[in-house]
């Protein structure tokens, strides 16, 4: 048989994605780190963000800006003009308010939240979004209290009162004023959005706008406080504006961001905030997917994905893994969500090279091209992504350096720490100057505690690949390290479809065990089988899973087990579940354990 026939076939080409070219200046340091930098310039851009809106919205009036379905089912369209309109008259609201502070912002992603972020920040007092479980979790609101305390908000918008009303009736809120849709359902004070919508706008709305400065706070982000209480990130309007650039300069032309965007991602998050802003900056409809990747709400995502082809699609690992799923049993689907797509992007730090690979087979077959697949690494503060997937490739990674953000890749063993310094990067957490001081190094970048290694160390061009959160890793009792980060993916590409999620148990135990979550119904002897099979291509014992159990309940958002954006919190799990760690380590285990050889 001739070479020729024996060549593998030449993959299906990608969809044309029109991205930034790579050109890097790559620094080798004597003491083994590596600093990257994109050569391309970053882009001039106006840190004003509300004039930007502004002028935005004075060249499409009447085009709409933000859909969201209404209790009929239907679209409700709010448009440039309208959302404008809202958020002068709320920005003056603000400005007539005689108490000094942020805007804390307790709602979902909805108009009103775009019109109270924007105003928030309009008016020169920072918005702080907050997600809405903060006040639904009962007890004694530990983590909004905290909040509260450390940001001192002068106004708080909770969209739905009934629902924080035991919050705001049970915690001291330091005399802010509250802003809801419905006063009646509380027993204090309250101001109701509607009056503050009717508030006649003023020549002070545009001369506040016109004063605001670069280094001015636009906003206090929260960290997911998945070890402990949320750090506050402050966030300048050049923060934001800087990183909008750099993703709009680096992947935006695909993206598509002046188009059609439907997205689940919570705004109070980074990467959230960063859907609304870069669409309603670009001009584009931002249509809000009130569903997201947990058994029960996807299928709402599903339902839009149906009906509305977008170019771009956002979403977790496993967001894509339930995707996956869906699109292999729906010939709809595929149709609608193929249609128009040039760019996929996925959180950097663990989509599955199986769900990858899955996801292509389906482009290939209902187009006839691979999809251009990106990631966005990035974090809170960083405002959002500061390393992009900008090039053509097969390989699961966290991209390159956007321009204007130096990476210094600093070595731990075979691995390198991913720290990073540019103009989207916060100065630090609010009131925790030891908190700040140990998130920088001595030359300023920013620590991010993530580990990445090259896809090829000889081709910086191919970019990185990510390698694990030092946070994530543990010891068991004999000493040995955990990479519970690259070893849960490993183990979550042996399981897939099988299974959704998985923790890895746990510090100081005498060897690897798991809690799974299943895809649905499963065949525990597959599950079995392939543990087995994923046992024998490791090296090393505290690499191979000797007993593994199969959750029941999900994991639960009100116990900070799962986050708004679908990710696990595994400290969450553990501490939560301790009954479950338990089984899977006693001495003699019950049925319902899964025990390896």
């Amino acid at each position: 048989m001739s070479d020729a026939a024996l060549a593998k076939p030449a993959p299906a080409p990608f969809r044309e994605a029109r991205l930034m070219p790579v050109d890097l200046d790559v620094e080798r340091r004597a003491n083994g780190a590596i600093l990257i930098t994109s050569r391309v310039p970053l882009r001039a851009y106006d840190a004003n963000i509300p004039a930007a809106f502004a002028r935005r919205a004075a060249l499409t009036p009447d085009k709409p800006a933000i859909a969201q379905r209404g209790a009929d089912g239907a679209w409700a369209y709010t448009t440039f003009a309208q959302l404008k309109r809202d958020m002068d008259a709320a920005t003056q609201w603000l400005l007539d308010r005689p108490q000094p502070g942020p805007v804390l912002i307790l709602a979902g992603n909805t108009p009103a939240f775009a019109v109270m972020s924007f105003a928030a920040q309009a008016s020169g007092r920072a918005a702080c979004p907050v997600s809405t479980t903060y006040a639904a979790l009962g007890g004694d609101f530990g983590r909004l209290a905290h909040v509260i305390a450390k940001v001192k908000p002068g106004v708080i918008f909770a969209e739905d009162s009934a629902a924080c009303a035991r919050a705001l009736e049970t915690l001291e809120l330091g005399g802010a004023e509250i802003v809801t849709t419905d006063p009646s359902a509380i027993t204090m004070p309250a101001t109701a959005y509607a009056e503050v919508l009717a508030t006649p706008v003023t020549a002070a709305v545009e001369a506040e706008i016109a004063a605001l400065q670069p280094g001015d706070r636009a906003a206090l982000m929260l960290t997911s406080g998945s070890t402990g209480l949320p750090k506050v990130v402050p966030i300048t309007f050049d923060n934001l504006a800087a990183n909008t650039a750099q993703c709009q300069q680096t992947i935006g032309e695909a993206a598509g961001w002046h188009e059609v965007m439907l997205d689940w991602l919570p705004w109070h998050h980074a990467a959230g905030a960063f859907v609304l802003r870069a669409t309603l900056l670009e001009g584009g409809v931002l249509y809000i997917d009130d569903g997201k990747p947990a058994p029960g709400l996807f299928e709402t995502s599903i339902r839009n994905l149906r009906e509305i082809p977008v170019s771009y699609f956002n979403n977790v690992p496993l967001g894509y893994a339930m995707l996956v799923d869906a699109l292999e049993k729906d010939p709809v689907l595929r149709a609608t969500f193929f249609q128009k797509m040039r760019l996929m992007l996925y959180g950097g730090a663990g989509l599955s090279q199986a769900v990858y690979d899955r996801l292509q087979a389906l482009a290939v077959a209902e187009t006839g091209c691979r999809i251009m697949m990106t990631s966005g690494y990035g974090m809170t503060e960083t405002v959002s992504a500061f390393m992009v997937i900008h090039f053509e490739t097969d390989k699961v990674g966290i991209g390159l350096p956007a321009p204007g953000t130096t990476i210094k890749l600093w070595p731990v063993g075979e691995r390198y720490e991913v720290r990073a310094k540019g103009p989207n990067v916060t100065a630090g957490y609010l009131d925790e100057p030891e908190k700040t001081a140990a998130a920088f190094d001595e030359e300023g970048f920013y620590r991010t505690g993530d580990l990445a290694v090259f896809h090829d160390p000889n081709d910086p061009g191919q970019g990185l690949a990510f390698a694990g959160r030092a946070a994530e890793e543990f010891k068991l009792s004999s000493g040995t390290w955990v990479y519970g980060g690259a070893l849960r993916d490993g183990i979550l590409k042996a399981l897939s479809p099988l299974v959704t999620d998985l923790v890895l148990c746990d510090d100081g135990r005498p060897w690897l065990g798991v809690m799974l979550w299943a895809n649905g119904e499963v065949d525990r002897a597959e599950i079995v089988r392939r543990l087995a099979a994923f046992n024998t291509s490791q090296h090393g014992g505290a690499a191979r899973v000797k007993r593994a159990l199969l959750l029941a309940e999900p994991p639960s958002a009100n116990a900070h087990e799962i986050s708004d954006k679908g990710t696990i919190n595994r400290r969450a799990v553990i501490d939560r579940r301790a009954g479950e760690v338990e089984r899977l380590y006693a001495g003699t285990p019950d049925p319902d354990v899964i025990v390896l050889g």
